[in-house]
């Protein structure tokens, strides 16, 4: 069976170069594979990390401007006050502080047409008091920070759409601030409230009081060169690669995958795979997934999610935040796609920009859209000199989702028996949601699952 895979790659088995032996295989090395992989070696389990990218670390990262040498996060920003945060940071030396989110000042604007929210959100109601009751209402699913281990039958307010969610506990005043923490879910109020509180749940509330963490050093990206530092030593990492094809542990045997690397093509036998980037059937294309696999991964629609930094934005250097709410829109939700936030980087001169969308979009449809639309609210300012992205990155697919219906059937009990199902295990932001501190959660808990 080696020789045929191998020979699918036009790898020769013979050679031992070519055959890389290992107990587990990790794909991907963003938030998921990178804390994976290092705790399996704690686990003391050999590991192969293959990443299609030259670096670890995913939507964690980091521009370093060419200049001046300034450092701006734009893609992970914080993460929670965890000790399993802590404790990740320590272990590679990397120093934390504690931080705030809130801006120093905040102007509302309906990006759709540069309209200016007068009197917002001055007159929406008492904020204090909607946050409390959201929270009252997020107390009734404490399971929903660890996972999507739903009960059945799934609570009816989970299924029901936000929108409807916030109208029936009166929670319109909290609307003011909960979609900034949501970034990425597209038209929050049309999709389960199920999807909403995941991505804003207990954790990130306590977060807002107590504040998150990001790094010291103003570089979030500095945790993951340094696990890739020592996954490189441990030969523990293939950056630049990509999976050709796999054969899953049929009949009995060891799961086989063929890998296109830069060194040319490689054949990895493991006891098992952990699949750690999105799950879609693009990317699921060549895991050799079966009918059962296949039906439940094309249930999911995915969101968009944009980041860069804009020279020449025509932001005035003393603006502060300028957040998207949507002038007729229910609850002055931002109208998407559309940019949803953009405020002044840790480089001067640099407007960071977040774009976000119902849909996967094309990055140069994207990018047009948002110098387009910097234009037309700042005119004057970009006349002479148009908007350039000094960099763009793009995050999509963001948030995995199926419909209500789907979730009363049980669709997470169905993915979650995917686990371990022919030898290969799933992490992630689809299992969990998009969050790396509740991600590294999530893995501590699946990991006993993978070595048993």
């Amino acid at each position: 069976m080696l020789g045929c895979i191998a020979a699918v790659a036009g790898a020769n088995p013979a050679h031992n170069d070519h055959v890389i032996t290992r107990d587990i295989c990790v794909i991907g090395g963003g938030a998921a594979g990178t804390y994976a992989a290092v705790r399996l070696g704690d686990m003391n389990q050999s590991v192969i990390v293959i990443e299609h990218k030259d670096r670890l670390g995913g939507n964690t990262q980091t521009f370093t401007d060419p200049i001046t040498g300034a450092k701006a996060d734009i893609g992970v920003q914080v993460w929670h006050v965890l000790d399993i945060v802590k404790n990740f940071f320590s272990r590679f030396n990397v120093p934390l502080t504690t931080t705030q989110t809130t801006a120093s000042s905040v102007e509302f604007i309906d990006f759709t047409n540069g309209a200016k929210l007068k009197g917002y959100p001055g007159n929406q109601g008492n904020l204090t008091v909607a946050l409390q009751a959201y929270a009252a209402q997020l107390a009734k699913y404490p399971f929903l920070d660890a996972g999507f281990d739903l009960p059945d039958p799934v609570p009816t307010d989970l299924l029901m759409p936000f929108g409807d969610f916030v109208a029936k506990y009166n929670l319109s005043a909290a609307m003011t601030v909960l979609p900034d923490f949501a970034a990425g879910l597209g038209t929050l109020t049309k999709y389960p409230t199920l999807y909403f509180m995941k991505v804003a749940g207990l954790t990130i509330l306590q977060s807002i009081q107590t504040g998150f963490y990001t790094t010291a050093h103003h570089d979030n990206s500095e945790i993951y060169q340094n696990a890739q530092a020592a996954l490189l030593a441990a030969d523990s990492l293939l950056l630049n690669s990509h999976i050709v094809a796999t054969e899953r542990g049929n009949n009995g045997g060891p799961v086989k995958l063929v890998v296109s690397t830069p060194s040319g093509h490689r054949v990895i036998q493991a006891k098992k795979i952990i699949f750690a980037i999105p799950p879609t059937l693009e990317n699921l294309h060549n895991f050799d997934i079966d009918s059962e696999e296949r039906h439940l991964f094309e249930q999911f629609s995915t969101t968009g999610y944009y980041t860069g930094l804009l020279r020449n934005s025509g932001v005035p250097a003393n603006a502060g935040t300028i957040t998207d709410r949507g002038l007729h829109t229910t609850f002055h939700v931002p109208k998407l796609p559309n940019i949803f936030s953009t405020y002044a980087s840790a480089i001067l001169g640099l407007q960071q920009v977040f774009y976000g969308s119902d849909t996967v979009l094309p990055i140069d449809q994207v990018k047009h859209s948002i110098i387009t639309t910097m234009q037309q609210i700042f005119p004057n300012a970009t006349a002479t000199v148009p908007p350039v992205f000094a960099v763009f990155s793009s995050h999509s697919p963001f948030v995995f989702m199926v419909p209500s219906s789907a979730i009363k059937a049980g669709f997470y009990r169905k993915l979650s028996n995917l686990q371990g199902h022919r030898h290969m295990f799933y992490a992630g932001a689809a299992f969990q949601t998009q969050d790396s501190s509740l991600i590294w959660q999530f893995i501590e808990g699946l990991l006993p699952h993978v070595v048993a």
